[in-house]
């Protein structure tokens, strides 16, 4: 009987898993719709009364997004009031959802890599997460390797997409 080889363990194939620098911490949001007249209308001194009472500790050392669930229309110092309260507790404070809040992380992250590591080789950026990476994290991880991989593809080794091959010089 032949030895099974792993040729992909064998290969000069580097791995680039966005889940890998995926922020440590809570992620949460906030929607101020519960702070609104019937989840629409903002009075500015009920609102204000509200954030005043709220206890803003409880976002400690957390990534929180700040967002609004229904329609309302939503002046935009509100937003910046509640980012006020947020501020010396939360390790960072975005107007969105928590893809908007991972895709800000991930952008801080990814332009901090050193990608030279990569000149040259062939890149998988690793497909299958079990955390919620943001799609706009694969296009920009994609954008920062392309100047120094020799090919880029998305997904699993056994089952990879290219994306890009470099060009014959």
């Amino acid at each position: 009987m032949e030895e099974i080889i792993n040729k992909v363990a064998n290969s000069a194939l580097e791995v680039f898993d966005l889940e890998d620098y995926y922020p440590k911490g809570m992620h949460v949001q906030i929607d101020i719709s519960q702070w609104l007249l019937e989840g629409f209308l903002l009075k500015e001194k009920d609102f204000r009364e509200h954030l005043k009472n709220h206890d803003w500790s409880q976002y400690q050392d957390q990534y929180v997004a700040v967002y609004c669930s229904t329609d309302a229309i939503i002046p935009a110092w509100a937003l910046i009031l509640v980012g006020v309260h947020l501020a010396p507790f939360a390790k960072k404070v975005v107007n969105g959802t928590i893809e908007d809040l991972d895709a800000s992380l991930y952008e801080e992250l990814l332009s901090k890599i050193d990608y030279s590591v990569y000149k040259g080789k062939p890149v998988i950026v690793k497909g299958c997460s079990r955390k919620p990476v943001p799609m706009r994290a694969y296009i920009l991880a994609t954008n920062y390797l392309q100047p120094f991989a020799r090919s880029i593809m998305y997904g699993e080794a056994c089952s990879a997409v290219p994306l890009y091959k470099e060009s014959k010089k």
